[in-house]
């Protein structure tokens, strides 16, 4: 499957092509995210893993700002069209300082 581009997904979300789930808004208004945070932080976001494989539609994670506090939002699009998957603040216990990395957990 075709890897996605930050580029594509920033288009889809200006021209009102992005949706989510009731369950996704619910976990947004739990976390504290708005739809200002998300689009903040898909204008400035870059893509840190890809899920191509991911059905129905390939996905991706992205790590951007919003008021300077980094978020990640995990997005899936089939290129007409894309799906917000869910988006949170990602923990430094879990995350290298850069919020780019997963840290190694110990077994």
């Amino acid at each position: 499957m075709k890897e996605l581009n930050i580029l594509e997904l920033c288009k889809l979300y200006k021209n009102d092509m992005v949706f989510l789930t009731a369950h996704c808004s619910l976990r947004l208004d739990q976390r504290g995210i708005t739809e200002d945070d998300i689009e903040s932080a898909l204008n400035n976001g870059e893509i840190i893993e890809q899920y191509p494989e991911d059905y129905p539609w390939p996905s991706c994670l992205i790590l951007g700002y919003s008021n300077n506090r980094p978020l990640h939002i995990c997005i899936g699009s089939n290129g007409e069209a894309a799906k917000l998957i869910t988006a949170y603040w990602p923990d430094p216990e879990k995350w290298n300082s850069d919020f780019k990395q997963r840290k190694e957990t110990e077994s």
